[in-house]
């Protein structure tokens, strides 16, 4: 399918609940699905047709429901039984709403008690790790005794056995222990992506350290709030950014300075102070260490930053319980193996290929290929080379892959899944047709946060869901808010409103403090984590964890991502919605990067929508993309302005940095790059001073 020939049709075919435009409130037209509208071949759909379907459905529900039952006895007891079945009963009698509830409740039963089953029994291996008392580091020691000889970690051909990893990493907590550093200290760590990355922070972790992940990529004021909110008491750094750490070495006053080189060639810097950590690794004993003190299931184990796209980096606070749950609730939900053989491309110093990925390894003893840095053409030629059978993604590396010439080899792969997030539904189905991927597992969930969910069946669009049979047996909801502002709208008694099936709203994570899935552990700056608290939701008291993200469910409790709030922006009396704008424009532009953001128009209610796009060859066709705007977006959501870009500033994880781009809006006096404005022709033209001057003074109107 080509860019250009993107409609909205076939959007919504792609899984995406269908909306007004797919961009404004997220209401199904005429309310949802009736029992007399046409089944998906534009037949009326019959009452044997659907008598049929339930009768399967039961059969199959009462297959699965005995074995979940049976798995549920084993493992909690039967007390637990008795009162789930309760439960259940209870919120049939509450629906009250008859075969209708029935048939979703018989629908999704199989998915949410597979769901529910693996969570249990992800739970129970959770308690099993937290009666022992054992951190991360005691048990990957485990695993390396298990098996000393099994392939961790492959990077640039050279393979690491697990033995391999648990003696660099005894090395590095022998070298820190030494140098007096105890459980507590705080160490930040800012290396390429490599298997020593991942040792050296094993190693400190070993003795109790909590180490902060930096980003690699970040420079100046944000690479120095990096490093100094953590209160960190030793900084290790890639030999190769040494000129990044002068930049800044007046501001690690009082902080020891390690560097890390592959040879051990470069000698000590004056100006720095600074220590060679490979030299160092050499003259001490690869064998297990004492901590000073015992390293605790729920001791501090890592700062992971997030990405930072509105503002400077902060860092979320990782337990080593909550590593344990990043990694292990992913692979349980969505069907891991030991045996599997997982590639990442992603940074390490993220949640995403530093947990969920690396933790595969570390935790349950499989294999991890790491890639240095992202190709696009490199991606598949890898996982065929080492013979990969789970990939990991982030939604732009989807499209960065899908914009390769194909090749003969896209499909000689022993792929059997990929998992990652941030997939769009507007080229979902072509990626996965084109490399023929059997299984998409789309997750959704925040490195700070403690709602997660995952997409365990294969639905096209969905980033997870919520139980339509029994909402209450994992705390997550969707709550209603201002658009424009994201804060909780409240009813009478001042507590938040759910959304209905269709209802965009935030998406929120009750938190439990005692519950080690529930609890939420925040930043290290205090004030920025009250920000992600909404007190008051379902009862005077409570609190939960305000995502920022804005989700929209359908009737079957799938669950789809449509923006970030404050993202949303209101043009001609309509919601618009950035992140679906950017995948269609995306899509019309060849795959290009794109950030489509809100303006303020003077004498105009409301903000019109401008994209910028990168174009770093001069081949971005205007009129193809006036033409595929027109026939793929309703006229209020269709871009007013167009800014070219040959270059632009991106995160770690492919996002465009759009705080600068918005400021600067449409001004020709101040923005250097090409303008151009959609005029009433319906086509893009240059925007001038002279066009700017009368968009201002209501001479053209939008």
């Amino acid at each position: 399918m080509k860019p250009a020939d993107v409609q909205p049709a076939e959007r919504a075919a792609s899984g995406a609940p269908k909306t007004n435009g797919d961009l404004e409130s997220g209401l199904p037209a005429g309310g949802g699905k009736s029992s007399t509208q046409p089944d998906d071949n534009g037949k009326p759909a019959s009452f044997l047709k659907r008598l049929l379907k339930v009768i399967v459905v039961t059969c199959i529900s009462a297959i699965v429901l005995g074995g979940f039952i049976g798995t549920v006895w084993y493992f909690m007891g039967w007390m637990f039984v008795i009162q789930l079945i309760l439960v259940a009963l209870v919120a049939y009698l509450a629906a009250g709403r008859g075969y209708k509830w029935l048939y979703v409740a018989l629908r999704t039963a199989p998915r949410d008690l597979t769901a529910l089953s693996r969570y249990l029994i992800f739970l129970w291996s959770v308690r099993q790790l937290s009666r022992k008392d054992l951190s991360i580091g005691e048990i990957f020691r485990r695993n390396a005794t298990k098996h000393p000889n099994k392939v961790c970690f492959i990077f640039e051909d050279k393979e690491w056995t697990f033995a391999q990893v648990e003696e660099y990493s005894n090395r590095v907590a022998n070298v820190f222990k030494s140098h007096g550093f105890r459980k507590g200290d705080t160490v930040a760590l800012m290396l390429e992506n490599r298997p020593e990355f991942v040792c050296i922070w094993l190693g400190l972790c070993k003795l109790g350290i909590i180490t902060a992940l930096i980003n690699y990529n970040l420079r100046q004021t944000s690479l120095t709030h990096s490093v100094t909110v953590s209160k960190c008491q030793a900084f290790i750094y890639g030999c190769e950014l040494t000129d990044d750490i002068k930049d800044i070495v007046n501001e690690l006053a009082g902080i020891k300075l390690y560097f890390w080189s592959a040879d051990d060639t470069r000698p000590a810097n004056k100006e720095l102070n600074d220590k060679s950590l490979t030299g160092l690794l050499k003259e001490v004993p690869g064998t297990p260490t004492a901590p000073s003190e015992k390293v605790n299931f729920h001791d501090k184990l890592l700062y992971i930053y997030t990405s930072g796209t509105t503002g400077l980096p902060k860092a979320a606070v990782i337990t080593h319980a909550r590593y344990v749950f990043l990694a292990g609730a992913i692979g349980y939900q969505v069907g891991f193996k030991n045996s599997d053989r997982y590639y990442t491309p992603l940074p390490l110093y993220h949640t995403a290929g530093g947990a969920m990925a690396i933790g595969q390894a570390i935790l349950y003893g499989s294999c991890v290929v790491i890639r240095k840095k992202f190709s696009a053409s490199g991606y598949f030629s890898d996982i065929i080379k080492y013979k990969c059978t789970i990939a990991q993604y982030i939604g732009e590396m989807c499209r960065y892959i899908l914009a390769t010439p194909p090749k003969a080899q896209d499909k000689e792969h022993q792929l059997r899944m990929i998992f990652g997030n941030g997939l769009r539904p507007q080229i979902w189905k072509d990626f996965v047709d084109r490399f023929n991927i059997p299984k998409v597992a789309e997750f959704y969930g925040a490195t700070e946060g403690n709602a997660n969910i995952a997409n365990i069946d294969n639905k096209i669009g969905s980033i997870g869901f919520v139980s339509r049979i029994i909402p209450s047996i994992y705390p997550i909801s969707i709550i209603r808010i201002e658009p424009e502002t994201g804060e909780p709208l409240r009813n009478k008694e001042g507590l938040c409103i759910t959304c209905n099936p269709g209802e965009p709203g935030v998406f929120i994570g009750k938190i439990i403090p005692s519950n080690p899935a529930r609890a939420f552990l925040g930043y290290v700056n205090e004030k920025e984590s009250q920000k992600k608290i909404v007190t008051d939701v379902f009862a005077k008291g409570d609190s939960a964890f305000l995502s920022g993200d804005i989700l929209v469910m359908d009737e079957y409790g799938y669950l789809f991502f449509k923006d970030r709030t404050g993202d949303t922006f209101r043009w001609k009396g309509e919601n618009v919605s950035t992140s679906e704008v950017e995948g269609i424009v995306s899509n019309l532009a060849n795959y290009r990067d794109c950030v489509v953001y809100g303006v303020e128009v003077t004498g105009s209610e409301g903000r019109a929508g401008m994209v910028a796009i990168v174009d770093q060859n001069n081949t971005l066709d205007l009129d193809a993309l006036a033409e595929g705007a027109k026939k793929s977006l309703p006229s209020y959501a269709r871009p007013m302005f167009i800014r070219v870009l040959h270059e632009v500033e991106m995160t770690g994880t492919y996002k465009m940095k759009k705080g600068e781009l918005q400021k600067e809006a449409y001004d020709p006096h101040v923005v250097k790059d090409k303008l151009f404005y959609l005029s009433s022709k319906g086509v893009y033209e240059p925007l001038t001073e002279d066009i700017y001057s009368q968009i201002e003074t209501g001479k053209i109107r939008l």
